[in-house]
């Protein structure tokens, strides 16, 4: 089938801007990626999964100026960990710590490149291939194709503290796109901080692949910057008895898509992706997310909250698709919002297709405004009314954020949440 028109056009036009690559390593994943995209053209609105999100700020030849970029101020700063800076998508030596961590293998895509043989070659690229079915990602095919910066990080043990990727922005105009590797060996294990800005539009493609037995922890609060427009892609294939948890809080941006896809391909594997956000006036805010399960025993879940006001957009679609070998499958999810106002929305698309005939599924979508019987009680309780709507709003988040193991890092996101709040009373 010929592509249309105006999906070609738009490809023609944001490649003219792009410095492609050739690839060392990559080369191979490259020149397939770029064979997808020019079959898929760039995303429309048409497209079943782009209905509730405008693609044109993600994917026009140039973003549109971010002039509310800020200094994020930093978070887990009581938390020991290694720190890697990329700003406005370069990596910035002075500023991260020294790439050596007991457990881990860390590299730079920009100079792994060079080489015609890398332990990432077994995952670049592969998982995003495989995530193009049966919904096309064009934007991260793209970022395949085109990603010159990235981490290539293996993880061989069990790291003694977290590795904490950090995104710096300086220029309102800045087109970042980055994609990142993480191999966790059988038996390893991580957790994997990702926080900020990365620019004023950014493209970031997570590949992770988690061997037998391995534990991959990832939580990403994307930062407060409120111009900022970014599209994340977050593919993971997880082992039999290995465990995937992701966290992200999202605060401020006018454009987000969060896209992950996830398949448990071991028996007795375990995922959770949960997210938390929160939005004031022109933000938009897109979870999309596709669960397959492959293998017997395995459990996810899917944990999305939304607390909108002043005309934000919330989006949430999530699917649970269990295959014919997958029995005794345990499957959750559950996407809500909280409307702070009448201007505001949530649109969600829960789905399940189920193919084994012994399973525990569940899905639910619910939209409200905050309970008035329980904002009375606390004011009776001399809580001021303010106070008390901060207070349970927290509470309508708390299921989200309970998905983060570690306390101290749960404990800085509800301060950053309560950070928001303060500021955002009205």
């Amino acid at each position: 089938m010929a592509l249309p028109k105006a999906k070609e056009d738009a490809l023609a036009a944001r490649l003219a801007v792009l410095d492609l690559p050739r690839g060392g390593f990559t080369k191979a994943a490259r020149v397939a990626a770029m064979a997808r995209l020019q079959a898929m053209g760039m995303p429309g609105r048409r497209d079943e999964y782009w209905r509730y999100t405008n693609p044109a700020l993600l994917s026009d030849p140039h973003p549109q100026p971010a002039t509310a970029l800020r200094v994020e101020r930093p978070i887990f700063t009581g938390l020991d960990k290694l720190r890697v800076i990329f700003t406005d998508g370069v990596f910035d030596a002075e500023a991260s710590d020294d790439l050596t961590l007991a457990g881990i293998e860390i590299s730079l895509l920009s100079q792994a490149d060079a080489q015609d043989i890398h332990w990432a070659g077994a995952v670049y690229g592969t998982l995003e291939e495989a995530g193009q079915t049966p919904v096309a990602r064009p934007l991260a095919a793209l970022n395949t194709a085109a990603a010159r910066e990235g981490l290539l990080i293996r993880v061989t043990g069990k790291a003694p503290k977290p590795l904490h990727i950090s995104y710096r922005a300086s220029s309102d105009t800045s087109d970042v796109m980055l994609h990142h590797c993480v191999k966790v060996e059988p038996g390893a294990e991580l957790v994997l901080l990702e926080t900020g800005s990365a620019g004023a539009r950014a493209n970031v493609v997570m590949e992770v692949d988690v061997g037998q037995s391995g534990r991959l922890h990832h939580i990403r609060p994307q930062g407060r910057a409120h111009g900022r427009q970014m599209a994340t892609h977050l593919f993971a294939r997880i082992a039999s008895e290995a465990l995937f948890k992701s966290f992200t809080l999202t605060m401020n941006g006018v454009m987000t898509r969060n896209e992950a896809v996830i398949e448990l391909n071991g028996a007795e594997s375990v995922a959770h992706i949960a997210g938390a956000a929160v939005g004031d006036g022109d933000f938009h805010h897109d979870d999309t997310v596709f669960v397959t399960h492959a293998a017997p025993g395995c459990e996810s879940r899917q944990v999305f909250k939304k607390v909108l006001k002043n005309g934000a957009t919330g989006v949430f679609q999530g699917k649970i698709l269990v295959k014919q070998a997958a029995q005794q499958t345990d499957g959750y999810q559950i996407s809500q919002s909280l409307l702070l106002d009448g201007d505001s929305q949530f649109l969600a698309k829960p789905e399940l297709e189920i193919y084994a005939d012994d399973v525990k599924c569940s899905h639910g979508s619910t939209s409200g405004a905050i309970d008035e019987t329980a904002l009375f009680y606390l004011q009776s309780r001399g809580v001021p009314k303010r106070a008390a709507q901060s207070l349970l709003v927290l509470a309508f988040l708390a299921e989200a954020i309970g998905e983060i193991e570690d306390e101290r890092i749960a404990e800085d996101i509800r301060a950053r949440l309560e950070d928001w709040l303060h500021r955002h009373e009205s």
